[in-house]
């Protein structure tokens, strides 16, 4: 039965329901099962991208997650407990929180796994620390989306592209780069923006990037710059207008043009601002600190740490993440996000 969507979100109008794929799957590749294990925001949309592209798809949560009634309102009708979803299925797609793989792969999904299955990973982390070891049997395979759940659900509904890297770990059927090019494109990626990797390299380069630049960096960087505005008199959301609303606007000079060519797009105040200023905020001992940061990772101490998260240390975590912010900002965003509706 075909699952009908709307034209942007590909939430289901009607009462029809994605009895695991649709009226395409008979030209479905190789008509393998798939369970994506996880139904969180990359799950959702791998899982509504996987039902269209024509394959059957199965959604393993737990018994009372939340999750399920999002599934089934979102049409999915084959939905069970991990250990059933991987039993019934070819391949198995983590899309769940990186520091739970060892404990549910242990629990859940090795005692389970069909011989000869595949293993779809959506980080290396888990697999090159050593969190998950494969049995020989299977096909280990990696597609990183550079985008998360809702704009991969998006870009598939829109007809837009987006890029994500890919790597094989384990090729026991000789086939499984075959694999991830074929569920990358269910997904939505086209081969020309499939960029090839190793698990090391993603698993390194994501947990460095998201920690010393895209969100930990980044953080601070603001916070800091709106705290300097605000003791010198500006207004909080005049402060936070000039540090943090117009970063869009700056990344996506640089997506398109690079770092130089966004320099050449700016005003000379800009440019010979940032020639002063950059090299002084940003220096030599900046640069040793995200070495050391990168050494902490590539050593498997920040993985370690990652993989014997609590419950009780997220909620802890959670509270302490409000140290990287201040108030003040998040009323000015706040603010100006209504604006902007």
């Amino acid at each position: 039965m075909i699952r009908k969507q709307k034209s942007t979100r590909g939430v289901p109008v009607s009462s029809d329901v994605c009895i695991g794929g649709s009226a395409r799957q008979s030209t479905s590749p190789k008509q393998k099962v798939i369970a994506v294990i996880g139904y969180g925001s990359q799950g959702r949309a791998l899982v509504l991208n996987f039902c269209d592209s024509g394959y059957r798809v199965i959604v393993g949560v737990r018994s009372r997650s939340k999750s399920r009634l999002i599934a089934k309102r979102d049409g999915i009708a084959e939905i069970m407990t991990v250990s059933k979803a991987v039993a019934a299925a070819d391949i198995v797609v983590f899309a769940f929180p990186d520091h739970l793989h060892g404990r549910v792969f242990t629990r859940d999904i090795s005692p389970n796994l069909k011989n000869n299955a595949t293993l779809l990973l959506l980080h290396g982390t888990s697999v090159h620390f050593g969190f998950v070891v494969p049995p020989d049997d299977c096909d280990v395979i990696l597609v990183a989306p550079h985008a998360p759940g809702v704009a991969v659900r998006e870009a598939y509904l829109g007809d837009q592209q987006l890029s994500a890297f890919y790597s094989v770990y384990q090729n026991r059927t000789g086939k499984a780069a075959q694999t991830a090019f074929a569920l990358a494109k269910a997904a939505g990626f086209k081969r020309k923006n499939l960029i090839k990797t190793t698990f090391e390299h993603e698993a390194v380069g994501d947990l460095f990037g998201e920690q010393a630049v895209l969100c930990g960096g980044l953080a601070m960087l603001i916070k800091t710059g709106f705290e300097v505005l605000v003791e010198r008199g500006l207004k909080p959301e005049n402060a936070y207008l000039e540090v943090a609303y117009q970063l869009d606007l700056i990344i996506d000079l640089i997506k398109r043009y690079g770092i130089e060519g966004m320099f050449s797009r700016i005003s000379v105040a800009a440019r010979y601002g940032s020639l002063k200023a950059g090299p002084e905020i940003i220096n030599a001992g900046t640069k040793k600190r995200m070495e050391r940061l990168a050494s902490r990772i590539e050593s498997g101490k920040f993985p370690n740490e990652l993989n014997c998260l609590t419950d009780d240390q997220i909620t802890q975590l959670n509270t302490a993440l409000k140290g990287l912010t201040d108030p003040r900002l998040e009323r000015a965003a706040r603010k100006f996000a209504r604006s902007k509706k």
